[in-house]
């Protein structure tokens, strides 16, 4: 300005009377944004209050006039060789201190396994290939940290959230990531028992296991296939599981008992010096119900020879295991077989140079599973031309995928549903509910007034959610007796051992009043009901090659009035209940008409909105004041 220096004591003054005078001349224009930018920040919440005013702080921030004379390039080098120095010096210190974990004394003990995978295709088409594959061998007794290089049965959920930034080892083996998706406070051993008691067998038969699985690396990696090792209480190899996991988050576990009379048969058939019996081995076959490959049918059976992995002493041995597919018509299809290579290696003994060197070897085939076993898919789809079998939902035997944020918040609110029909029922009734996908949830026993308090028979009925998209699916339906015969016996969501006591719990009945505590709330719920619609029944074509049947293109001339779960909502004092559920609803039904039903596409398209409105917002605010 002229006639003042910057030194000058009125500088602060005139600047401060030039910025009330743009504001003065702008006052209508800035009325009308920060009007606007009320209304939407009322609409959408504070986190775009935030983006919002970052835009603007950015727009003015002396960094942006800075950066015009930084080198950026050398900026991130030196930073990030800085970083990286830090960081590994501040690992090696870390894992320099040993740590042991709590479990019995003696073996067997943990192990880290450098091992060989083949998978070999035999019917349509041949095909193979083969990578190294880390395993670690646990006993499921073991909890605890190995010199920093291998935890087993996993740290808590806040350590799980900090494993990228302050990890605790670099191999984990964790027990949510087995079994059932509920969590166990006995860890693996805990998950064990479960398993056993869910298949009608008693714990105690086996009361020694040892668990041969892919570890993750700093919480990354996938592990489509773990085996657990059953040994009866005199240490002998009775049993083994094969729990298979898909990339869908799906999981299934196969039980396969050792037949020691087949065996002693063929002993007496062999000569006395014959070596391959003097490792214990489990062979046997187990019917196939689990949609693991998108090039195999649900149908057919595998073949399993597993042998021991631990000597007479419990001493590791060494791991050879094959798993055998033929299909229902008795042709092989696929072998895949798992050995061992070189020697394993006890984490407690490991030291700290070797074990670098070790995590070096191994950390990329831990992390690179889940992208191998994509590009063989697509080799297999786009070079052999295989038919592409498209997954189905799983049976009752097995475990579901995870629920997402949506299916979380439904599956709260249809529990709190299923306990007041429950409680309103005037027959004597008791529901086993098993929910699905989400593993802070556990089952829970409901029971109706009469069943409680009287003497007389109860109804007693199982409901198994077998997917979260049951939850999705259910808010469709504007009757709910609509719903769960038709997710029943047409898109088998979920089962029940007796569907006849269904009528009992879920009976049509009229629409109940509504009652709206608010103009907010009755326009939202409004707006639920006209955008409703009964969900397509779940018939997905068998393979690439079959055409998927037509659209039922016929109107639905019934009344779609407001279901009896929204007017349950709508009753309930809960705001942060109602609003979340209408929020969960209203984003199915808009996803239903603008992304194909993918609520991951309609959060992509609204952050991407958002960012942009918070950042035009910004950008007239700063118009305004310039």
């Amino acid at each position: 300005m002229d006639g003042l220096s910057e030194d000058s004591t009125l500088l602060s003054a005139v600047l401060v009377a030039d910025f009330i005078d743009r504001v003065t001349q702008n006052w209508l224009y800035l009325l009308v944004v920060t009007l606007t930018l009320w209304c939407y920040h009322t609409c959408v919440g504070k986190p775009d209050i935030w983006l919002t005013l970052c835009f603007i702080v950015w727009k003015y921030s002396t960094a942006t006039i800075l950066l015009q004379y930084v080198d950026l390039k050398q900026i991130g080098v030196v930073t990030g060789i800085t970083l990286t120095i830090c960081s590994f010096g501040y690992y090696i210190l870390k894992r320099a201190s040993p740590r042991n974990g709590n479990g019995p004394t003696g073996d067997p003990r943990p192990m880290l396994i450098p091992s060989h995978t083949t998978h070999t295709r035999l019917f349509p088409k041949k095909h193979s290939f083969s990578y190294s594959q880390l395993s670690a061998g646990v006993p499921i007794d073991y909890s605890g940290n190995i010199n920093g290089s291998t935890s087993v049965h996993g740290p808590s959920l806040l350590t799980q959230l900090r494993r990228l930034f302050r990890p605790e080892a670099w191999f984990y083996v964790n027990s949510t990531d087995h079994l059932q998706r509920q969590r166990s406070s006995g860890g693996l051993r805990g998950k064990l028992d479960s398993y056993l008691e869910s298949e009608d067998i008693d714990p105690s038969h086996y009361p020694h296991a040892y668990l041969v699985t892919s570890p993750r690396f700093l919480g990354f990696g996938f592990s489509p296939v773990s085996f657990w090792f059953l040994y009866s209480p005199e240490k002998v190899l009775s049993a083994i599981i094969v729990e298979m996991h898909s990339i869908f988050g799906e999981r299934h576990s196969y039980l396969a008992t050792r037949d020691f009379d087949a065996e002693a048969k063929h002993i007496q058939h062999e000569p006395s010096d014959d070596q391959r019996l003097q490792r214990a081995q489990v062979k046997a076959k187990v019917q196939k119900g689990f949609h693991v490959s998108p090039f195999s049918s649900r149908k057919g059976f595998y073949s399993i020879l597993a042998s021991d992995p631990l000597g007479p002493g419990c001493e590791f041995r060494g791991l050879d295991i094959t798993l055998s597919l033929v299909s229902s018509k008795g042709h092989p299809k696929l072998v895949a077989n798992l050995v061992s290579e070189n020697e394993a290696i006890d984490p407690c003994d490991i030291t700290v140079t070797r074990m670098l060197r070790f995590v070096l070897s191994w950390s990329w085939p831990v992390v690179a599973t889940f992208p191998r076993f994509i590009k063989e898919c697509a080799v297999l789809f786009y070079t052999y031309n295989l038919h592409f079998w498209y997954r189905p939902e799983p049976l009752k035997s097995s475990t579901g995928r995870l629920a997402n944020d949506i299916e979380k918040n439904l599956q709260g609110v249809f529990r709190k549903y299923l306990y007041s029909l429950v409680e309103r029922s005037p027959t004597p009734i008791v529901v086993c509910y098993i929910p699905s996908g989400d593993p802070e949830v556990s089952e829970e026993v409901m029971r109706s007034p009469s069943a409680t308090g009287s003497n007389e028979f109860a109804n007693e009925i199982r409901i198994k959610i077998l997917t979260p998209v049951f939850y999705s699916r259910f808010v469709h339906y504007a009757h709910d007796s609509e719903a769960i015969f038709c997710e029943l016996a047409e898109s088998r969501t979920f089962w029940t051992d007796r569907p006849e006591q269904l009528t009992k719990i879920f009976l049509k009945k009229g629409s109940p009043p509504l009652h709206s505590s608010s103009l907010a709330d009755y326009v939202w719920f409004q707006t639920i009901k006209s955008l409703r619609r009964r969900p397509r029944k779940i018939e997905r074509p068998l393979t690439s090659a079959d055409m998927p049947s037509p659209p039922n293109t016929g109107i639905d001339i019934r009344d779609f009035r407001m279901s009896s779960m929204d007017a349950f909502v709508l009753g309930q004092e809960d705001d942060r209940l109602k609003k979340a559920y209408r929020k969960a609803v209203l984003r199915l039904f808009v996803a239903d008409r603008i992304t194909l039903g993918s609520t991951t596409s309609l959060g992509m398209m609204e952050l991407l909105g958002r960012v942009g409105i918070s950042w035009t917002l910004a950008s007239l605010i700063a118009h305004g004041f310039s």
